[in-house]
């Protein structure tokens, strides 16, 4: 038996105290979601940088990926294990300059790291579990809604995200049209092709075969699936980073101390060791799994009469790019993006040997692109 991580300030496995500068935005009225069904009671866990001006118009909404959280930027502390992952970004003088913007970054419903997910607790006291409504992409934008009708925000000055966060963006521009009037894509598609969710299906399935998954109800017994999930960490880890990468900074060399020959492991096994036991620690298994269905499921053209309609209603001012080793989310995939967009053209290229984690790793060639987006910004 895996024993669970254990509950500690981050409030990430049972919802905790609030902590460091995270905050959050509740509400009572259920959530009607796509499926029918509705979520009663959630809330969202936030973090800001800045200051709103008079006029409300200085916004900018950040959207983290599959395994990200509110603190985009900002040290190691009480509730953040680890520092922001966009550090570089978000800051005085920086690309997303706080003493111009007022920067807002949710924990995606579903998540775990304080917003409304299988790990917190249902009206009924126990952890949601597998009780825990499928969602969509989508619902976790009407969420976000609630957060920006809380905050007084009535449009966006930008909305930023990639791999999951990128679509989420695109659901935002989709749906709610007056309240984007600035977007930046990065690393995602405009609907989740076979190929996505064929690196997905042995992620879901090893996390489910662990014994301690308990059929998604081990938050309340001390068990945790870490096994599981470390191994869906490894096999995402390979899709996210670039096969050129790996091969130069690894090579055929064993870890120190150890003899593949003999039992022991290459340098690259001893790397993807490393990253699963570091997301097992800090992130839910379950929310893995239902945040991982809802990119599957994403479609921004479902219901809209096709992609390139939906993509019809992002704003003129729209910057889509791409990172040139991504064999997760291929640059062809922005580049269809970019040609329906209402004023179309290329996505832009972003350099890196890093593959997918490029638009995480590559800061100046990002900040370029959010000073573009945002240079005439008043």
């Amino acid at each position: 038996m895996t024993e669970a991580p254990s509950r500690s300030a981050t409030g990430g496995w049972r919802d905790g105290d609030p902590v460091g500068e995270r905050l959050w935005a509740g509400w009572d009225a259920p959530l009607e979601l796509e499926s029918g069904r509705s979520l009663p009671g959630a809330r969202i866990a936030y973090q800001t940088w800045g200051t709103p001006d008079a006029r409300g118009t200085n916004a900018v909404l950040v959207l983290h990926a599959l395994t990200g959280d509110s603190h985009v930027t900002g040290p190691a502390g009480p509730g953040h294990p680890s520092p922001g992952w966009w550090e570089g970004l978000v800051g005085p003088g920086l690309a997303l300059d706080t003493d111009r913007f007022f920067v807002v970054a949710p924990n995606v419903l579903g998540g775990c790291q304080g917003s409304t997910g299988p790990s917190t607790a249902a009206p009924d006291g126990r952890a949601w579990g597998s009780r825990f409504p499928s969602i969509t992409i989508r619902d976790t934008v009407r969420a976000e809604e609630v957060l920006a009708d809380a905050l007084g925000i009535d449009s966006w000055a930008a909305v930023i995200g990639g791999s999951m966060g990128g679509m989420r963006a695109m659901e935002w521009a989709a749906t709610f049209p007056e309240r984007v009037r600035r977007l930046l894509l990065l690393a995602c598609p405009a609907a989740t092709t076979a190929w996505q969710i064929a690196w997905a299906a042995p992620q879901l399935h090893a996390i489910r075969a662990d014994p301690d998954w308990c059929g998604g109800d081990y938050h309340d017994t001390g068990r945790f699936p870490g096994a599981g999930l470390g191994v869906a960490r490894r096999i995402a880890h390979v899709t996210y980073r670039g096969a050129d990468e790996f091969d130069d900074r690894f090579g055929r060399r064993p870890q120190d101390g150890e003899d593949p020959g003999a039992g022991g492991r290459f340098a690259v096994e001893s790397y993807l060791d490393h990253h699963a036991r570091k997301l097992s620690r800090r992130f839910d298994a379950a929310s893995y799994v239902l945040l991982t269905e809802a990119m599957n499921g994403h479609d921004v053209g479902r219901g809209r009469g096709g992609t390139a309609e939906a993509l019809r209603r992002m704003p003129e001012r729209t910057i889509v790019a791409g990172v040139s080793s991504d064999h997760l989310y291929p640059l062809r995939q922005q580049d269809e993006i970019a040609r329906s967009l209402p004023v179309p053209g290329r996505a832009r290229v972003i350099t890196s040997p890093h593959g997918h984690d490029g638009f995480l790793v590559e800061d100046d060639q990002v900040c370029a692109l959010v000073r573009e987006l945002l240079a005439d910004q008043d």
